[in-house]
């Protein structure tokens, strides 16, 4: 669902893995692919909640250099505008280097609504990244 939401923004999928739910394993392919080069922007998804192996915001703000807090407060607050529960949601958005890593929810609707709120402005946020 992530990469069609993305195709049809005009993006381009260039990688996709499924990452244990382990801090050191997600902050491994993050690092991976951020120093790589050659993607512009990671979208995580699941992991985000408040259950004992949602690990995916530690994981990804150790290893970004700055906290983009708008962009994810920008998909709570459209997740929170479908259902309270949004709030309950801890994504993280930050750059490492010239890479943008979002954190999205699991659930497939709460992706959508993420989204839908933030896919105008990542390409912006890459432009500034990689200028």
């Amino acid at each position: 669902m992530v990469e069609q939401l993305v195709v049809a923004a005009g993006g381009e999928v260039v990688a996709r893995a499924i990452v244990p739910d382990e801090r050191t394993e997600i902050e491994a392919a993050l690092k991976d692919w951020a120093d790589g080069g050659a993607i512009d922007l990671i979208l995580t998804t699941g992991g985000t909640g408040l259950g004992a192996r949602d690990v995916t915001p530690e994981a990804t703000q150790g290893v970004i250099d700055k906290e983009a807090p708008g962009i994810a407060e920008a998909m709570r607050a459209a997740g929170m505008a479908s259902t309270p529960m949004a709030a309950l949601s801890r994504q993280v958005a930050g750059a490492r280097g010239a890479t943008l890593i979002v954190n999205l929810p699991g659930s497939p609707k709460a992706v959508q609504e993420c989204l839908d709120a933030v896919i105008g402005i990542l390409p912006h946020a890459v432009e500034m990244l990689q200028a």
